[in-house]
């Protein structure tokens, strides 16, 4: 196991290595456009979910007291907006080194049917 994280850069590269014929300016557009995707659903308060990776929620969450362990201070702590994920069964099998039977309810595949096509948004629509 390695300690090495995962970056922006990392990512382009994949997309630069995998796609034939693309130019290095395109692959950055391309991981660009998605990132920005994802982020400015998050921010409007929608839920991401990427097939086979996991779902992303917002949840909004109450304003409450809090206490400081150390000296029982109370302390009060805002309403906010806090981000969740939930890996995928596959995702999860995965990690641990397991493969995926899909008899765990892989629920990512079951809200997409495969007779109803999915609306792609063009980069032009962002």
């Amino acid at each position: 196991m390695t300690n090495k994280t995962l970056t922006r850069a990392d990512l382009l590269h994949a997309v630069y290595v995998t796609g034939p014929g693309l130019s290095r300016v395109e692959a950055k557009q391309i991981v660009e456009i998605a990132i920005d995707e994802v982020c400015s659903a998050l921010e409007t308060g929608e839920t991401v979910k990427l097939r086979s990776f996991g779902t992303f929620h917002v949840r909004s969450k109450r304003p409450r007291v809090g206490r400081n362990p150390k000296t029982g201070k109370e302390y009060p702590i805002t309403a906010r907006r806090v981000l969740t994920f939930k890996p995928s069964p596959r995702l999860i099998a995965s990690v641990n080194g397991e493969e995926f039977t899909g008899k765990d309810g892989d629920d990512d595949e079951a809200d997409t049917p495969s007779h109803q096509p999915v609306p792609a948004r063009r980069a032009a629509d962002l």
